[in-house]
């Protein structure tokens, strides 16, 4: 009886021996996305009270955990019965992508003053409204990012064990949201440790110094966010219809594969923010 218990044991230790180099692995080869995800998140995380900085990051938190309790199933499911499907999944996802990244770009070159009524309109959308709204958009787009984080992690394991595969993908989607919405966490709240910082210092010496360093920083932070989360969007778009559209895989191959990568997402966007505004002054004219 206790040789059983401890060869069930040694089996467990050696299958966990194996979920670590398989999740290592996994990582690596996601590191690029999950470089994307914080910029994206960080910036999208950005912008809220203090006091609703840490809800709002919860919330996100909680949609993004969900967002990956249904992807990992789906994911493999598909893999095993449905494998095309995991292909136009990520392509529909890259446009979404895509159109959000450009869309931002338009939006600060073409941006028109807004008229009284609109700047009534937007008032009345701010507090919960515009909070509720910027959540949704983040989840979507961890969702996106996750369905990405989650094919490639399984693309490292394909060849092994069934539960081998659920194991490292459930442990690399743990890794991704703690490790990306905890630095997160952090960055947004570094005005609020740099003035406990400067407060406990009685504002003199050092430590108050590198308070106000943190102070100082993080509006200059939020907005470098803002430019590499909008230009992540694009490269992520871009590279997703690179690596799974063929005639894009083949197209061009002496370009640098990054500078190919935002050209095509630039292009789709592009295309796709133009059909989104055309269609919503077609829908204008039967109002």
């Amino acid at each position: 009886m206790a040789s059983g218990i401890f060869a069930i044991l040694d089996d467990i230790a050696a299958l966990m021996d194996d979920v670590s180099i398989a999740a290592k692995i996994a990582t690596k080869k996601t590191a690029g996305i999950l470089g994307d995800d914080l910029a994206v998140n960080a910036e999208k995380a950005t912008g809220f009270l203090s006091s609703r900085e840490i809800p709002v990051l919860w919330a996100i938190t909680k949609g993004s955990l969900i967002n990956k309790i249904i992807i990992v199933p789906i994911a493999l499911l598909l893999s095993a019965f449905f494998p095309i499907a995991i292909k136009v999944i990520l392509v529909l996802g890259g446009g979404y992508l895509a159109y959000e990244g450009v869309e931002k770009i338009v939006e600060y070159f073409f941006h028109r003053p807004k008229e009284g009524h609109e700047v009534v309109e937007e008032i009345k959308q701010d507090g919960n409204e515009a909070e509720k709204a910027k959540i949704k958009s983040a989840i979507t787009t961890d969702f996106i990012l996750s369905v990405e984080i989650v094919i490639i992690a399984l693309g490292t394991v394909l060849e092994k064990s069934l539960t081998l595969q659920i194991l490292t993908v459930s442990v690399v989607a743990l890794l991704a949201t703690i490790g990306v919405y905890g630095i997160v966490a952090l960055i947004v709240r570094m005005d609020d440790m740099g003035y406990k910082l400067i407060k406990r210092a009685n504002e003199k010496g050092v430590v108050a110094s590198f308070g106000l360093l943190l102070v100082k920083s993080l509006p200059i932070i939020i907005r470098i966010l803002s430019v590499v989360g909008t230009i992540a969007l694009i490269l992520v778009s871009g590279g997703i219809f690179v690596h799974n559209i063929d005639f894009l895989h083949h197209l061009f191959p002496q370009i640098t594969p990054i500078v190919k990568e935002f050209v095509v997402g630039s292009v789709a966007g592009l295309i796709i923010v133009a059909i989104v505004m055309a269609g919503k002054k077609v829908v204008s004219l039967f109002k």
